[in-house]
């Protein structure tokens, strides 16, 4: 929305909306809690980021806030996630807390139910919704957390490197996961009973995209299943190839990059070798 007339012809079609819901709630004697709605708009024009709607219902105005929360993920105007993400990296924090008293060096459990912790209140949590989310830029906010509950698991120190967290720990990295759980989503979203069918079986083009620099569910889960071979394997056994799959090529990736790097670093030591014996030749015989 980038003009007044887009605001206007936007109020006013939510405006008959509403006016249509509240016939329908008289119908059927029912109430709608005006403390508990609010109203919130969703653009990429930042010159329109402090401008709020006006929308009324049953002569109240409906409060405006840029930041809604629903169903515990807290949305704001451009889609973003970043105030969501912000909040689950300190819910995951004090999570992983409880999970390092756990692991006191007196009384620590063993691996397997450090383990088993890890997943039920870190990764279960780091996951509710992860659909909706998960391709955002700021899920980088709460990787480190999981890395530290890795850490915990494992017995390892900080400067271990976090590629080989998982491996370690014997859970699936968190990206392969979150994908995962976008897959098992759109397979049930197939059903023709859910929700999501229609938006998952509708061929939608490029214009129908509102925020386009953005990256819904829909052509995150057409595109996995694109590289699902099989559609009947279960999403933790295509997380567990995928899982193979990266870590063996990341793996083979990384070994000739450490290779490279120590033999740079042996021909830099060769090159100071001889440029301070060349140096102290020239200063002997000149």
């Amino acid at each position: 929305m980038h003009a007044d007339g887009d605001w206007l012809a936007v109020e006013g079609a939510l405006s008959k909306d509403m006016a249509t819901l509240g016939e329908y709630l008289h119908t059927w004697k029912l109430k709608l809690s005006t403390t508990k709605t609010v109203s919130a708009v969703f653009h990429l024009n930042n010159k329109e980021a402090k401008r709020e709607l006006k929308l009324n219902f049953s002569n109240e105005t409906l409060p405006f806030f840029s930041e809604p929360k629903y169903l515990g993920v807290t949305l704001d105007r451009s889609l973003t996630y970043h105030r969501h993400l912000e909040s689950l990296r300190k819910k995951l924090t004090s999570r992983v807390a409880l999970l390092r008293r756990l692991a006191g060096s007196g009384w620590g459990a063993g691996a397997v139910t450090l383990r088993t912790t890890t997943l039920a209140p870190v990764h279960s949590t780091a996951e509710y919704c992860a659909p909706v989310w998960c391709r955002s830029v700021h899920t980088r906010l709460i990787d480190p957390t999981i890395n530290d509950a890795l850490r915990i698991v494992i017995g390892y120190l900080r400067p271990t490197p976090a590629d080989n967290l998982p491996v370690l720990a014997g859970i699936q990295p968190a990206e392969i996961r979150r994908r995962g759980a976008t897959l098992s989503l759109g397979r049930r979203a197939m059903e023709p009973g859910h929700l999501l069918h229609s938006a998952l079986t509708l061929t939608l083009g490029a214009a129908a995209r509102r925020l386009k620099s953005r990256h819904p569910f829909v052509p995150a889960a057409k595109q996995l299943f694109s590289f699902s071979d099989n559609n009947n394997i279960r999403a933790a056994q295509w997380a567990d190839h995928q899982w193979n799959a990266e870590w063996a090529d990341s793996f083979i990736k990384r070994s000739y990059e450490r290779l490279a790097c120590q033999l740079t670093k042996i021909l830099c030591r060769l090159c100071t070798i001889f440029l301070t014996g060349f140096s102290l030749f020239l200063k002997q015989n000149c």
